[in-house]
């Protein structure tokens, strides 16, 4: 694009409609980042009252978002064509991906969708620094990807990139660089990468027929008021009701207000009170929080069951539950992250294909065969996976060495590391093993001769 071509849709289209998001994300930021909406009080309500308020605040949200996005990390990938993609791998490796895309997931979650991009560049520093792609995760906040259709195109017509004070645009041809000058956005650089593609990739939590795309947090605002609200009213009884009340009626008007604070205090603090004719004394209940304790019980068991998220994960009571017990109460949240995996890993295939087609490997770049692997986080003892692998093995007839990389805890490098030991330390039935089958296949194509 021509420069002035490039200020015009920045400044007509992608910025004003990045700042609209914006405005969304904003909103839904504050909630999962344990700023929400303040709960109402009265316009006469005092410092003690606004401390309550402040107080009552808990960052449910944040933890619906974590509890996914522990379950969520990519370790390796592989083809169904059976092709070998270390070389695939190794652009996610040199990136620090497998630690980055914890915050590539939150944010996904978070807002309901994220981006990565993928240029050529330098990666590593000084001396070690090579050429090849470097892969960067974005909120949303930050960067407004602008699709032509926007459920069907893998990748966008263009995208607006916010660093500073500076706008970054990026098309399938360049990178162009904008900036501010006396209040007006001007024309900086052109960087041509020539991908043929706008090298954008897009991370949706859910995303629909329509290209709707809900998060973790904003659906669930209304039900963390609630929450947040009757924390607020159980803490006013707790601060304000919660003992009795010892009163006295009866007795002769303060004759000033040095005196009123007297008998105030001998009411607060003597144990025996004592009075004149037509004196009587008597108590006034406390209000008892319990109705409100089962409100914010019920609202919390609310938020857990429609975000799917276990109960015990945001109340904390989990007690003298049964393997098969805690499976099922984990069910609903292991159908939710199941769901994720397909998504992201989807994402971070294109992610993997488009590195492959920066860096020229055109097979990696063309192989949509690419699943990635993701760790296995299901609460599970280790005799109880022993177990199973075990019966696989035995009774379906399995190679063990094929089942290594499923082990808890055991990641398929590992696994790949104990193969290539294995093979070259064998036991001593697979060297008989072997020198048997050399005898039956010998150089002359026979079998061993009998005598």
């Amino acid at each position: 694009m021509k420069p002035a071509d490039v200020v015009d849709l920045a400044q007509n289209v992608l910025i004003p409609k990045w700042q609209a998001e914006r405005t969304r994300l904003d909103l839904i930021d504050r909630w999962y980042h344990w700023d929400p909406e303040k709960v109402r009080v009265p316009q006469q309500a005092d410092l003690e009252e606004k401390y309550l308020r402040d107080l009552a605040e808990t960052p449910w949200l944040t933890l619906v978002v974590t509890t996914v996005a522990q379950q969520l990390v990519a370790e390796a990938v592989r083809s169904t064509n059976g092709r070998a993609l270390d070389a695939m791998w190794l652009p996610w490796q040199r990136n620090r991906m497998q630690s980055r895309q914890r915050a590539l997931h939150r944010a996904a979650l978070a807002y309901g969708y994220a981006y990565t991009t993928v240029l050529p560049g330098l990666v590593g520093t000084g001396a070690s620094a090579t050429s090849a792609a470097v892969i960067r995760g974005y909120s949303p906040r930050d960067m407004h990807a602008v699709y032509q259709d926007v459920v069907e195109d893998e990748y966008p017509m263009y995208y607006l990139r916010v660093r500073g004070d500076h706008r970054i645009v990026v098309d399938e041809e360049a990178v162009y660089t904008l900036g501010m000058e006396d209040g007006k956005l001007t024309f900086i650089q052109t960087e041509v990468h020539g991908l043929g593609v706008t090298p954008a990739v897009r991370y949706s939590n859910q995303i629909d027929l329509e290209g709707r795309t809900p998060g973790e947090v904003e659906p669930f605002i209304p039900i963390a008021k609630r929450i947040n609200k009757t924390t607020f009213d159980r803490l006013l009884i707790q601060h304000h009701s919660s003992w009795k009340v010892r009163t006295a009626t009866g007795l002769e008007d303060p004759k000033d207000d040095s005196e009123a604070e007297k008998r105030k205090l001998l009411l607060r603090q003597n144990d025996i009170l004592t009075g004149g004719e037509g004196v009587q004394f008597g108590t006034l209940d406390e209000t008892t929080p319990d109705g409100l304790i089962k409100a914010g019980d019920t609202d919390v068991e609310t938020l857990a069951a429609v975000s799917q998220t276990p109960a015990h994960a945001l109340t904390g009571k989990m007690i003298n539950l049964s393997a098969d017990a805690i499976t099922e109460a984990r069910a609903m949240l292991d159908l939710k992250a199941g769901e994720r995996k397909v998504g992201f890993g989807d994402s971070h295939a294109q992610t993997l294909r488009l590195a492959s087609h920066v860096e020229g490997r055109e097979d990696d770049a063309g192989d949509f065969s690419v699943i990635v692997d993701w760790t296995d986080y299901q609460s599970r003892s280790m005799a109880q996976a022993a177990d199973a692998l075990g019966k696989i093995a035995t009774m379906l007839g399995v190679p063990p060495e094929k089942l290594w990389d499923r082990i808890p805890g055991v990641t398929p490098d590992v696994a790949a590391a104990w193969l290539e030991y294995k093979r070259a330390n064998p036991d001593a039935n697979q060297k008989i093993a072997d020198a048997l089958g050399g005898q039956v296949g010998g150089p002359n194509g026979g079998g061993a001769s009998a005598h």
